[in-house]
């Protein structure tokens, strides 16, 4: 037994060491990257025009808006009944005039808040021939969020627990790494492909070991992202310079690229890198622990056995995970899709529109890269845990102990049986007859 399991202990770790090189050196590198790409300086603030504040609103005067001069003059949604005009009166609780009490006219138009009194509203400060006004622009969502994030922690605590605190944690380190590394290095001039996919590789490294702990199980999850993520930057380039998009889709890029130079192109496929990470460590870790727990089901399967089950967990979440992705990306283009029906243009120019092509190459290349990952990640685990069975000299499965049957009524014993049984009862008493 003991040469057995020294026996597998080695070919596991042979089969492990060139994996955690890579992982090690993949980790090196990430590091590295992220010093040298990392902004020295606050990336510049973009000229907004704009100056916003918080207040809170202490009366409202709601009057009847007055009749328009034509209907054209109304736009389609807009509310414009009873009480839908009039004033409010706030007091600002930010910026440079805070305490001050300001009377403007009430949001009006499609989409426009609806105030009363102790609610508390964004405004922005404007500039028109009675000087410095301030307008009510939207409502304050602070304390709402807040509250469905306390309760989206507390359920993943409770039903997670320490797993679901691992989780939280990683959740916050990825937002870091978002909102510290990736938005100022791109802001401050770097190229966004490869912050993107310095990023994405610490974000992947740090979170899947911390929520899934150290383990070979989590290595090979770990190795089969950084393969797919690779490979899903190389085909988003090649999709991009084939389609010929330029990452100019709608207005916000625009204005984006116009007034910070940031490679629009590149911001694109930045956005496709960091998008498919979600899905794909999704994919890799649930395949990696298949493989693990079909190995420790069933010590007697090889690699082909263990790949062959694996593989068929992979391709029934890959089916429904590819179908997650579709609405995910139609969920979000709803309102596009709608205004582009809308204008009765042919299936063929809505295809290729820009900014439709820019979403279809978004789903493809997301959805070729999840696919690459199942096999990729299904067969290094395959082969880690085929070569950590304890028992598999030259691919015989170990040997079982024979269980006992009920002997058939011919083997049964016969009277001249049952008379030796009697005979050596009577020489040899039970112990507990001699009480």
């Amino acid at each position: 037994m003991g040469a057995r399991h020294s026996h597998a202990s080695s070919s596991s770790m042979t089969t492990m060491r060139p994996m955690l090189a890579v992982i090690i050196l993949a980790a090196m590198v990430t590091v590295a990257a992220m010093v040298f790409l990392w902004p020295s300086d606050q990336p510049e603030k973009l000229p907004t025009g704009e100056q916003r504040a918080n207040a809170t609103v202490t009366e409202v005067d709601r009057q009847t808006c007055p009749e328009p001069s034509s209907p054209e003059e109304i736009p389609p949604g807009a509310d414009s009944g009873p009480n839908s005009c009039g004033t409010a009166t706030f007091t600002l609780t930010s910026g440079k005039d805070k305490n001050k009490r300001v009377t403007s006219e009430l949001p009006t138009g499609l989409g426009a808040p609806k105030v009363d009194v102790g609610d508390d509203v964004v405004v922005v400060e404007t500039s028109g021939t009675d000087g410095q006004t301030y307008q009510i622009i939207d409502e304050q969502r602070g304390r709402p969020l807040w509250i469905l994030g306390a309760a989206f922690a507390l359920a993943v605590i409770v039903f997670g627990r320490l797993r679901g605190l691992t989780a939280l944690v990683g959740l916050v380190f990825t937002f870091g790494v978002l909102l510290l590394f990736i938005i100022p290095a791109i802001l401050a001039g770097q190229p966004p492909l490869p912050v993107a996919i310095v990023g994405s590789a610490a974000i992947m490294l740090f979170v899947l070991y911390l929520t899934h702990g150290f383990s070979m199980s989590t290595s090979v999850a770990v190795a089969g992202t950084l393969v797919s993520l690779t490979l899903t930057g190389v085909l988003a380039a090649i999709s991009a310079s084939a389609t010929h998009l330029s990452g100019v889709a709608e207005e916000s890029a625009f204005y984006l690229g116009l007034m910070s130079g940031v490679d629009l192109q590149g911001l694109l496929l930045a956005g496709i890198l960091i998008g498919s990470l979600g899905v794909l460590d999704d994919v890799t870790v649930t395949q990696a622990a298949t493989v693990t727990e079909l190995a420790h089901a069933n010590p007697a399967y090889g690699f082909r056995q263990l790949y062959q089950a694996a593989a068929r967990v992979g391709r029934a979440h890959i089916a429904s995970v590819i179908n997650t992705i579709v609405l995910a990306y139609a969920g979000a283009s709803l309102p596009l899709l709608l205004l582009i029906a809308a204008n009765d243009q042919s299936l063929g120019k809505v295809l290729t529109d820009q900014l439709i092509a820019q979403e279809l190459v978004r789903s493809i290349v997301g959805t070729l890269g999840l696919i690459a990952a199942a096999p990729i990640t299904t067969a290094l685990a395959a082969l880690a845990a085929s070569r950590h069975q304890p028992s598999k000299a030259k691919g015989r499965p170990p040997r079982r102990t024979p269980i006992s049957r009920p002997s058939p009524r011919s083997e049964r014993p016969t009277a001249k049986t049952w008379e030796v049984g009697e005979a050596l009862t009577e020489r040899s008493p039970h112990p507990r007859d001699k009480w």
